[in-house]
């Protein structure tokens, strides 16, 4: 039997940092294998601290803003959905 790989490396676990909140929380983007396909979470300063070290995460850098309006319209997350009222 041939052996196939996965196409996805679930040994690899990324973090985007999206805020550091006031309140002590911390708001990121939290994703295995590809970076593309995360989830947003929100854990205390310290807890944060410590699912980083526990997954041995790498961090990415902060996404860009985008400048086509256009483009914006369909490019939101949960962050700025509880900043903003959408139209």
């Amino acid at each position: 039997m041939k052996h196939v790989e996965p196409a996805i490396d679930v040994s690899r676990k990324f973090v985007r940092l999206i805020e550091r909140r006031p309140d002590g929380f911390v708001e990121f983007e939290f994703a295995i294998g590809d970076p593309e396909l995360y989830a947003e979470m929100l854990l205390p300063a310290e807890g944060y601290a410590s699912f980083c070290q526990a997954n041995a995460v790498t961090f990415l850098e902060p996404r860009q803003e985008e400048c086509a309006e256009e483009a914006q319209d369909w490019n939101w997350n949960l962050h700025q959905a509880t900043q903003q009222r959408f139209r």
